[in-house]
């Protein structure tokens, strides 16, 4: 009678445990998979970062146009986020949209007590599409109390202009407006260039001892579903691999650029298409 050998497939007791960093996104969902939540999860894997999530509305959008956006009450979010931070060991937070003055209060009143890990605050007030991403008229007013408790604030120029009531239009303008978003006490500012003129999207950096500049060029797409949501994560995702911040910036800028170069032959959507973020799509 011949015997059967059977694998043992059971983990083995004596196995080393992995603790790979934790990021936590507090963003949107976007049932189209471009930006928000999706987009964030996708860039923290890029990096080998494990991502929890927060999640702070509902969206109803596809690649045209935002066509609902349901946000969740702050006592959900609180419930999200005491979840998370107090099961897993997180080393970066980022914050995407956040829909409601309320919901940007609960974000400056947790980090003001220290309750939250440091914070990458993307200033989203307007998608990909043009389509508003904030409930009432009390967006920058409210977004001041959480600024101070940034560890790296990253604006488009409209976030900016709003903020500094400057006119952003050219380099010198963007070295100006990042000095001044500087002020308003975040640790470093990223302002992003994309839309100034010329052949490179040139970004500004001001961490109160330098302004830096970080060039890329502009690629012909409109495949930009998601690239601010894919930027700002991969800032956090660096920074939870202990990466100092303007170091951290670069190697985001550089990933966000590839990740448009690598999107620019897909065709997804009938609007501005996702990012290829994990360099995995069309290879079948």
């Amino acid at each position: 009678m011949s015997s059967v050998h059977t694998e043992d497939t059971r983990v083995s007791s004596r196995l080393v445990p992995v603790r790979p960093p934790v990021a936590l996104t507090i963003a949107a969902s976007d049932s189209s998979g471009g930006s928000g939540v999706s987009a964030d999860v996708r860039t923290f894997a890029a990096f080998g970062v494990h991502g929890v999530v927060a999640v702070t509305a509902v969206t109803a959008q596809d690649t045209e146009k935002v066509h609902v956006v349901v946000p969740v009450g702050a006592d959900v979010l609180e419930a999200q986020l005491d979840a998370v931070l107090g099961d897993f060991r997180v080393s970066v937070a980022k914050t995407g949209m956040l829909a409601t003055p309320q919901l940007v209060e609960c974000i400056a009143t947790r980090a003001a007590a220290r309750r939250l890990p440091p914070l990458v605050v993307d200033l989203l007030l307007v998608s990909t599409t043009g389509s508003p991403l904030f409930e009432g008229d009390a967006a920058v007013d409210s977004y001041r109390s959480l600024i101070p408790y940034a560890a790296v604030l990253v604006a488009d120029l409209a976030a900016a202009e709003a903020l500094t009531g400057m006119r952003v239009r050219y380099l010198a303008e963007l070295r100006q407006a990042a000095r001044a978003l500087h002020a308003l006490g975040p640790g470093a500012v990223v302002l992003k260039g994309g839309s100034v003129a010329g052949p490179q999207a040139i970004d500004v950096i001001a961490n109160g001892e330098e302004v830096l500049e970080l060039g890329f060029p502009k690629v012909a797409t409109r495949n930009t579903h998601g690239a601010g949501c894919a930027y700002s994560a991969a800032i956090a995702a660096n920074l939870a691999l202990g990466l100092a911040r303007v170091e951290a910036v670069r190697r985001a800028r550089a990933f966000a650029a590839d990740a448009i170069v690598r999107s620019a032959r897909l065709a997804l959507g009938s609007g501005p298409g996702p990012l290829d973020l994990l360099g995995t799509m069309g290879e079948g």
